[in-house]
């Protein structure tokens, strides 16, 4: 969809683009498993040496609006679905699936819309931990939802459904919102973390807005993250040159990290 935070469109040549730019990996961005071939994917990925570092799931609930919380169980039963086929897609690449706004809002009713959500996430993660795929739980800014918006609010649903294969994925953009800082946030809570987006103040760029992303890297460095960082930007002002502008800023850094693991 035109409204998704996606940098490019087009899977093979955004492969190809990544590639050039000096990156290791893509997100998939999908509504559903069937939107991209696994065999031209294999295909597209071998020849750049590229992985992929994760399936995002916004589109989910962006294209279709379903969620976790919904009422009908009719729905809940398809988002389930969804989420089950986009898992075995990611068994075979990434391993990593996200939980963004798809987890739904908690509306008039709490109780019963976590509940719902509890019932969703269960399953899905016994069917992943099954393919030795991991969920992650992405907390999204009060202005989008209204539900587990800082990182510590996703602590805190993590301790309480105690689920192994589910853990957090931050994105800076949401933590400027919602947390009291982003470095020491991350740190202290980076056993819980298996992933992070990087986006700045704006949504745009790394570089283009006030977050220390220098700071940051300090940070997760001090704790010796492993995980991949990954780009959820805006395309503007168009897709090549936001690209551009967060390879030149960010994969410098990132090599500088890696030999200094």
């Amino acid at each position: 969809m035109p409204s998704a935070f996606v940098v490019f469109r087009g899977f093979e040549e955004s492969i190809q683009k990544a590639y050039h730019l000096g990156l290791d990996g893509i997100e998939l961005a999908l509504k559903n498993a069937e939107e991209i071939d696994p065999v031209k994917l294999d295909q597209w990925l071998n020849a750049t040496g590229l992985t992929v570092s994760c399936v995002s799931t916004g589109q989910v609930y962006a294209d279709a609006g379903l969620m976790f919380t919904d009422e009908d169980e009719g729905k809940r039963s398809i988002v389930t679905k969804k989420f089950k086929e986009i898992i075995d897609l990611a068994a075979d690449f990434g391993q990593l699936v996200n939980i963004g706004r798809v987890r739904g809002r908690l509306g008039e009713h709490p109780r019963k819309s976590k509940e719902f959500f509890k019932r969703v996430v269960t399953e899905i993660c016994e069917y992943a931990d099954r393919r030795e795929v991991t969920l992650i739980l992405e907390p999204v800014n009060r202005y989008e939802i209204d539900f587990i918006n800082s990182v510590v609010d996703g602590v805190s649903v993590l301790r309480e459904l105690d689920i192994p294969n589910l853990k957090l994925m931050p994105d800076t953009f949401h933590m400027n919102i919602e947390d009291s800082g982003i470095a020491d946030t991350l740190s202290d809570n980076i056993e819980d973390i298996a992933y992070i987006h990087f986006a700045d103040s704006n949504r745009l760029a790394p570089g283009q807005g006030h977050i220390d992303f220098d700071g940051i890297f300090r940070s997760l460095q001090s704790v010796d993250y492993r995980g991949w960082v990954s780009l959820e930007i805006l395309p503007k002002p168009n897709p090549d040159v936001a690209a551009r502008q967060a390879a030149d800023f960010l994969v410098p850094r990132i090599e500088n990290y890696n030999q200094n693991q």
